[in-house]
């Protein structure tokens, strides 16, 4: 039986299952299980199901989406793949499929199973967290991960394979509709194995559109899943452009599709751009990337949105911590103790030293650890973290450090132009500088600038890798590990590239620098535009803003809030902005407050936060977007607590406004009727229409905001 839902202006089809609750709202019900016959192995939680057939190798012959009843699978192709020494492996699989466009159960006994690596056993296990976390900042209340790994082990007879052995995990979460798949290959064979690349997802999807003529470059690809894996970089600060794993190609044995040319793209296969190229030697081990499957129910942006950032808050909770910060200008010791006195008195809890500060966390000696050791104690003592600012990829070190371009065999043309080699001396040594560093001074932030972009390296005597092949590969393990190190100790990072899935806490809402040196009024639109954009995939906690104390890249007196007590009204509406989003923006400057008035205005407007931090850090719905003719909103939204949502609304214009507002309150939990009160004035019970929306009629004064909670 199907349930058809309308939600304000989000539509889906629910088809009812084990439990009716949608998992956005309640995720409980949903607990992972396998179960396994003869020949047939299901692992599914309510959400989302994946189902096999051991005869004649291992073959997915179901991947469905439960919410909605879609069906991802149109045909069997091999589970894996391995390219050793130049030459295809398939890893489970069959072919023999005469009918591409979709699969019959009965077909299954005509198929043929590749021989390459054949099914040995499967074991099912408890799902693991994939790092250790520590937390020594605030944290939005985490939930530990729980599911089942379900693990198919391989082995060959082929002769150039035998002792090689192959494990494919299947990891499914509690409460999602998300599945993990990754591989350990471990070579038990006498010989080194030259493994160029490893295919770690191989999926015949049906097509998303009947067109007859089209590039595989411009057809849609299916929208009912969403792939991420933990290997993605380039500073686009968005997890669809930085990723460099998820190949949608075409498939030329579907010959019944409809486009005239075979191109649909209609085959999902994950792996690295840049091929793995790394040799395995005699009893190594080797771990693929992590793929992350989340099935989509709706073509709705803010559901999905919605949908990804349960994903992060379940797979990555170190993405919940949220600490408040500010980046310090100076490293002089006395204005460093000044910075960690204003912090305690306003209830701000952390510093940043940062660019531009004089700090140098390359700097070893014994001087300049006892320097930076003594201002760490000194702001534990006052409860108020310290780190610092590290720059690592834009900038050049020598000829022999410095990334080699393999078209010229010099320095020269990587991202940023010249840039280091993480694996060359160099770069081992910093890494094991900023760990000495951090370990000793007890610095808990890390700001990380210029992280690794993905440069390949043509040398071949960098001890970090042997050549251009494993650069690339070695290089990202080289920096996962330092940020699993820093993560398991408990060190806030802040990065400005999507490693949310290896230990990073915190990128770039996504801005221009250059727009902070723009007039203050300016700034604002373009904060909460910066705000409504940035939040439909990342969760609050997930991204820093930016607030000029003092001047940043020019525009002189009118861009900056400098001095703060004549720029009271601006500085505190910035303040609401970023805290009322739940989003902590890098105050830059030498000061939070310059004057008793401006003392008190930071400090009521972190109680503020502090006392609705629970209900702000939770996920926002989208209002209307900031345009600079009419008022504009987001709404925070919570079925768990007590508050169930917290809206803010702003007017840009001169005059004061009065507007309809609708506030969809199905993701709330509310189901009838919600109270809702003004700021701190008396709650007014609201009925719900049809589609679970509260109208009010709200007044919003000149050029500036009010907000509202519901409960």
């Amino acid at each position: 039986m199907l349930t058809v839902l309308l939600v304000g202006c989000y539509s889906y089809i629910v088809a009812q299952q084990k439990s009716t609750t949608d998992w956005l709202i309640n995720n409980q019900g949903y607990k992972t299980a396998v179960t396994a016959t003869a020949q047939d192995i299901t692992i599914a939680n309510g959400l989302i199901s994946r189902s096999f057939r051991t005869s004649p190798n291992v073959i997915c012959t179901d991947y469905r989406n439960l919410i909605n009843g879609d069906q991802l699978l149109r045909a069997v192709k091999p589970e894996a793949r391995l390219i050793i020494d130049g030459k295809a492996y398939q890893i489970g699989g069959a072919y023999g499929q005469s009918q591409q466009a979709y699969l019959l159960p009965d077909w299954l006994q005509q198929v043929k199973g590749y021989t390459d690596f054949q099914f040995d056993k499967y074991e099912v296990l408890p799902l693991k967290a994939p790092l250790k976390w520590k937390a020594r900042s605030w944290s939005f209340p985490v939930t530990q991960i729980s599911g089942k790994d379900l693990v198919f082990y391989y082995k060959s007879t082929i002769p150039v394979l035998k002792g090689i052995e192959v494990k494919v995990h299947y990891e499914m979460v509690d409460g999602l509709p998300l599945l993990c798949k990754w591989l350990e290959i471990e070579n038990k064979s006498l010989q080194p194995l030259l493994l160029d690349q490893v295919v770690n997802e191989i999926l015949a999807t049906p097509e998303e559109e009947s067109a007859v003529v089209g590039s595989v470059q411009k057809m849609q690809v299916p929208h009912n899943i969403y792939i991420e894996s933990n290997y993605a970089f380039n500073n686009a600060m968005k997890a669809n452009l930085s990723d460099q794993t998820t190949h949608w190609k075409t498939d030329s044995t579907y010959t019944s599709q409809v486009n005239y040319d075979l191109q649909t793209p209609c085959l999902l296969e994950v792996y690295p751009e840049v091929p793995v190229g790394i040799k395995l030697m005699p009893n190594e081990h080797f771990t693929s990337i992590r793929t992350y499957e989340l099935l989509l129910d709706s073509y709705d942006r803010e559901r999905n949105g919605l949908a990804k950032r349960q994903m992060y808050r379940a797979i990555a909770p170190w993405t919940l911590q949220n600490p408040i910060f500010m980046h310090l200008v100076s490293t002089d010791i006395q204005k460093v103790k000044d910075i960690v006195d204003q912090c305690a008195a306003t209830g701000y809890e952390g510093i940043i030293l940062s660019f531009g500060s004089g700090l140098n966390m390359e700097d070893t000696s014994a001087a300049n650890i006892a320097k930076f050791k003594s201002l760490a104690d000194y702001a534990h003592s006052k409860k108020v973290l310290l780190g610092g600012y590290s720059l690592f990829s834009s900038r050049r070190i020598s000829d022999e450090d410095d990334v080699i371009n393999p078209l010229t065999g010099k320095p020269g043309g990587a991202f940023f132009g010249n840039a280091p080699c993480l694996g060359s001396k160099w770069g081992l040594s910093y890494l094991n500088k900023l760990k000495y560093f951090i370990q000793e001074t007890g610095f808990d932030i890390f700001e990380n600038d210029g992280p690794y972009p993905g440069d390949v390296c043509a040398s071949t005597v960098h001890p970090g890798h042997t050549g251009l092949k494993d650069s690339q590969w070695k290089q990202m393990e080289l920096q996962k590990e330092l940020y699993h190190w820093l993560c398991e100790r408990g060190v806030y990072i802040n990065a400005p590239d999507w490693y949310f899935l290896d230990g990073t806490n915190k990128i770039a809402l996504g801005y221009r620098e250059v727009n902070f040196s723009l007039p203050r009024e300016e700034q604002l639109m373009l904060n909460r535009q910066n705000i409504f954009d940035g939040t439909w995939e990342k969760t609050p906690a997930m991204g820093w803003g930016f607030v000029p104390l003092s001047e940043y890249q020019g525009g002189g007196a009118a861009a900056t809030i400098e001095p703060l007590k004549d720029h009271l009204t601006v500085y505190q509406q910035l303040m609401i902005q970023y805290y009322g989003a739940g989003i902590q923006a890098c105050y830059r400057g030498p000061r939070l407050y310059d004057a008793d008035v401006t003392k008190d205005l930071v400090r009521q407007t972190v109680n503020w936060y502090k006392k609705y931090r629970d209900i702000l850090n939770t996920d926002i719905i989208h209002l209307r977007r900031p345009d600079g003719r009419d008022w504009d909103g987001i709404m925070h939204v919570s079925a768990s607590l007590p508050q169930k949502a917290f809206v803010l609304l702003y007017n840009p214009t001169a005059k004061t406004i009065t507007r309809d507002i609708q506030l969809p309150m199905y993701y709330s939990g509310a189901t009838q009727s919600i109270n809702i009160r003004e700021k701190d004035g008396p709650a007014k019970k609201y009925l719900l229409d049809r589609g679970y929306n509260a109208h009010l009629k709200i007044t919003i004064p000149a050029a500036g905001y009010t907000w509202l909670v519901a409960e």
